[in-house]
Order: C-alpha cells, then structure tokens, then sequence
C-alpha cells in the first residue's frame, strides 16, 4: 500500500550529518529530504531482546531523530547469543541503561529516550503518544493484545515482529489504513499452547532478519518511498531461505477497529485477557516474609535446568515449563499446601499458573517478576 510520509522534513541536515548519512542521502527514493524526515522522527521500541537489539542499532544507524526503548529486563547470559547490543560485562544491567550507552556510542547525534518500566494499561498511552511509529518487540501475548489496542486508540502504526526456532513474522498494522493485530488474532491461543524462546529456543541470527524486516517498514512509513506492507503477514523460513506473504483482511467484527467497535477502552488486565489471573501474583518482598515466617508452601522453579543450575532462589524445585504442558509435572504438586511458581521474569510462570489453576490448583500464585525481581530485591 502506497501511504504518504509519516513525518514532516525537519530543518536541513548539517555537514555532519549529511556526511554520516551520505550512502543513504544518494539513493533516489530518499535523498536530503528524506533524510530530513527520519531526522525529524520518533521511533519507540518495546522491548530490547532478540527483536529490539538489532531494530535498536539500525534505527540509530540510519538517523532516526528521536528512539524511545522500553523495557524491564535486565541482561542475562542466555540474552548473548542473539541479543546482540549486550556483552560479557553488561550481565545483570538494566538492558535499557546499556542499549542507551552502546546506541549513543554508535550515533552520538540521535536523542535516546529510556523507560526501565513494564509497559501496561497505566503507562502505555502515555508513552506511545510522544511518538510517531512504534516497534512491537514484545515476546508475550498480553503485550502485544495491550501494543496494538492503544495503537488503535491513538491512531499509531506500528510493526509487529515475532520469531521461533528457525521461523519468523513480520507486518505492520494500522487500524485507519488497514487490519489490526486482533484482526490476524481475535483471541490469544490457550495458556501453554505457544512455546517462547526459553521453551522452543531460537536461531540468534534469525532475530536480525526479522528486525531488518521490522525497521525497513519504518522507515518506508516515515518517508513515504515503497509499498508499505499493510494488510500482509511476511513470513521467514530460515531453513529453506524461503519468504511468503499472507493476505491480512480488516476484521468487520473487530471489537476494537471495526466501524462499531464493542472495545473502546483498555481491558482492564490483559493477562487474565490471555488466561493469567493477575490477582494470583506474589512479590519478592511477600516471598521473603513467607520463608522467614516459615510458611508451608511449594517453590517450583519452571525455567530449564541448565538456568536452574546457574542461579536458583534457596527452596526452590525445579519442574521445567514441558512438564505444565503436556500435564505431567501435575502428579508432583501437592493439593494440601499452597503453590508459588516462578521462572526469570513472570512470563513463564504465569502460563504455567493459569495451567494448574486449570486443574484445579486453586491455591496457587506465581512470583511477579520471577527470579530478577527476587534478586533486585
């Protein structure tokens, strides 16, 4: 779809910018004028990982004015093989803190806006509205249901990128022009159903094709060369080297960006939206005064044994996520005594939560903010 320029031409480019953009100011498409649009924008990133590092270092590479990167984490050894803005040293920074460093480093002339925050229905209209496009690289259901319902509400594109062992997706949504993610995905899949990158694992360098993908669509939005790719799912198949398109239709049913939207606000929580029950979490704080009172309970540590075997909290049983899955782990757990699971950030954990519940668990609550939180704490 051929769209105008997001964005207006700011002042004209100084020497050194013209000279730092010159390889891509020469292509016809883009020129000074062009340059001058993605100088002038905004960019927010939502997530700094696999999918955000790469988009993170070519958005700053190409000049973009204005890059906002929100995210909560902080780097782990495991982030190394494909989240490629971190290092050896940068284990246990806030990935925020660091992706602000090494961007500022590689383009010391963009401005680097940092939100070390999760982003959720208190917080995520108000940071979308400063910016122009955003990228969705989120690796959880909720965020992107929350990403792409305050997109709509705002009237925002956004592109959204997710990958998975050898395979990804890419595409770009904008309810005034085309579908939104609720039309590709009205409802999220079923708890447990949809393995993550912990689970599944995934090829590092496909993480980078993705993002290209991701921040080559930004860019064409932002000055208004190509055909932006609204209404198709890109799919990569790395395997075979093998890229498809999937037709995307508006959904006249949407709830929220048909003509008679039956969802016009943020749902309250979109974790129970996607079967996590939010009232079902535990801090740190809570958990230490649990271990000092002596409390009866169960700690069981869902993440993968090689990360159990590097930090793991005192108490703690480990029963990875495949044991919630396919309903084994569930003979293990007992029914006199209160559950508490956790893995590294909540994401894990409140899958597994919503699980067992499922089973009839009941009493059961999951460590918000999983092992980070504890160690911060």
């Amino acid at each position: 779809m051929k769209t105008p320029p997001l964005v207006n031409p700011g002042p004209a480019l100084s020497g050194e910018q013209a000279r730092r953009y010159s390889r891509q100011i020469v292509i016809p498409q883009i020129q000074a004028s062009g340059q001058e649009r993605i100088r002038n924008a905004k960019v927010l990133c939502i997530g700094a990982g696999g999918l955000g590092s790469p988009a993170l270092m070519y958005l700053a590479a190409a000049g973009v004015g204005t890059i906002g990167i929100v995210d909560f984490d902080s780097v782990d050894e495991t982030n190394l093989h494909r989240q490629i803005l971190y290092g050896q040293s940068d284990i246990g920074k806030e990935k925020v803190e660091v992706a602000r460093i090494k961007i500022q480093e590689s383009n010391p002339l963009v401005t680097i806006n940092i939100y070390p925050v999760r982003i959720d229905t208190s917080n995520v209209l108000e940071i979308m509205s400063d910016y122009d496009i955003i990228i969705d690289a989120t690796d959880n259901f909720a965020t992107r249901y929350l990403i792409n319902d305050a997109a709509v509400l705002l009237n925002k594109p956004y592109v959204w990128g997710s990958v998975n062992r050898f395979d990804g997706q890419a595409a770009i949504f904008w309810s005034s022009l085309g579908p939104c993610y609720r039309c590709l995905h009205p409802t999220p899949p079923a708890p447990g159903t949809v393995q993550n990158c912990a689970e599944a694992g995934v090829l590092g360098v496909l993480c980078a094709a993705i993002a290209s993908m991701q921040v080559n669509e930004v860019i064409k939005a932002i000055t208004g060369i190509g055909e932006l790719q609204i209404g198709k799912l890109i799919i990569y198949e790395a395997l075979e080297a093998e890229y498809s398109k999937i037709d995307i239709h508006k959904n006249p049913q949407c709830v929220i960006c048909s003509k008679n939207p039956t969802q016009v606000n943020l749902l309250e929580s979109y974790e129970s939206f996607c079967g996590v029950v939010a009232e079902a979490e535990i801090s740190a704080k809570e958990l230490k005064d649990k271990f000092a009172n002596n409390d009866d309970f169960l700690l069981v540590d869902v993440r993968e044994p090689e990360e159990f075997a590097q930090s793991r909290i005192p108490g703690s049983v480990l029963m990875p996520v495949a044991g919630f899955i396919d309903a084994s782990a569930f003979k293990l757990l007992p029914r006199d005594k209160e559950i508490i699971l956790h893995c590294r950030s909540g994401i894990r954990s409140a899958t597994c939560l919503a699980l067992i519940q499922k089973a009839g668990f009941v009493n059961s609550r999951h460590l918000d903010g999983g092992i980070l939180a504890w160690e911060k704490q």
